[in-house]
């Protein structure tokens, strides 16, 4: 992926593109994926007048928050920079991707994508790259993005934001954690798990739920805190999957206490409120948003963050009932 890129699109056009940009969104008439007007109108139009197209394709599941704030820091980069964005997610690795088969067959400027499941993208990101398509990652597959042959990746090492919890886990005198998988197959969440085994001195075991159904998980949560009173700890690999614990927690009348990797506005006021003890942020906004401006600085620019060889880190951070008020107003509004 590390061909010279495309010749950048002349200046007079992207002048003229940038300001109707930024008549657009004064107006507040724009939609930053898709540059059409509320009334339905399309004044700026697509690659005629200029435009780049991006396609961010993720393993998301509807309605899940987290992913929200991908889109959102994904959506602001496409508005700075001009870009027409489309969204697609789809959490099964098949259908994700048929989904990056999709954008390479609509000729788009550049594709971000998630590697949850690396091994099913691995031919459509090669097809990407034989039709000359810029291919980012994002949020899942740190360890697997250079031989997948994207370009570029940010996201957060999971591996060592598990051994930061496990670390965490120890200064706060835990002896058994039960880590919460929520979705089979995905590396990502694996790491994660495995990072907090390496550096945990006390017991940690996984338990797989099904992420999509909340009563389910909240049931084996519950059973398992009932059967095993020595369980002191539940991590959980989501901010709605540590609510959910915590609800498990007081339904089994166990006296563990609950820590998640992720953050969203709910998780911050669940740590203010001491249900949470900790989150570990690894700043999806901001994911979306370096993303989609990669994409946009190798068109216009030929820039490759970290060289193509390292990627760029956007976690982790630990965010608890000391430091989670400087986090709020950030929450509050949709971005954190």
């Amino acid at each position: 992926m590390k061909t010279p890129p495309p010749p950048a699109v002349p200046r007079r056009s992207r002048a003229v593109a940038a300001l109707a940009v930024a008549g657009c969104l004064l107006a507040a008439g724009c939609s930053a994926s898709g540059g059409t007007s509320a009334s339905g109108a399309d004044p700026l139009g697509k690659a005629g007048n200029g435009r780049f197209r991006v396609t961010l394709v993720t393993h998301a599941d509807n309605g899940d928050t987290f992913w929200n704030l991908v889109r959102k820091g994904a959506e602001a980069a496409a508005a700075k920079d001009g870009i027409d964005l489309t969204y697609t997610n789809d959490p099964d690795a098949a259908g994700q991707a048929e989904l990056v088969r999709d954008a390479v067959r609509d000729k788009v400027d550049g594709i971000a994508v998630t590697l949850a499941k690396p091994q099913a993208m691995k031919a459509p990101v090669a097809a990407a790259k034989a039709a000359g398509i810029p291919v980012v990652g994002l949020n899942s597959g740190i360890s697997d993005w250079q031989s997948a042959g994207l370009l570029e990746y940010f996201g957060q090492d999971e591996s060592v934001a598990g051994q930061a919890v496990g670390d965490k886990l120890d200064d706060l005198k835990a002896e058994h954690a039960l880590c919460v998988i929520h979705e089979r197959g995905n590396v990502a969440l694996e790491a994660r798990c495995a990072g907090v085994k390496r550096t945990f001195g006390g017991r940690t075991e996984n338990v797989y739920v099904e992420g999509n159904d909340a009563d389910a998980t909240a049931a084996v949560l519950t059973a398992r805190l009932r059967q095993d009173p020595t369980i002191d700890e539940v991590v959980t690999n989501g901010a709605q999957f540590a609510l959910t614990a915590v609800k498990s927690v007081k339904a089994s009348r166990s006296k563990a206490h609950v820590a998640t990797f992720d953050l969203n506005q709910d998780m911050v006021k669940a740590i203010k409120d001491g249900d949470v003890q900790f989150a570990v942020d690894q700043q999806p906004y901001l994911q979306g948003y370096l993303a989609v401006d990669a994409l946009w600085l190798y068109r216009t620019n030929g820039n490759i963050s970290g060289g193509g060889v390292s990627p760029v880190l956007t976690g982790p951070a630990f965010v608890t009932k000391t430091n989670v008020a400087a986090i709020a107003k950030y929450a509050e509004r949709g971005t954190r």
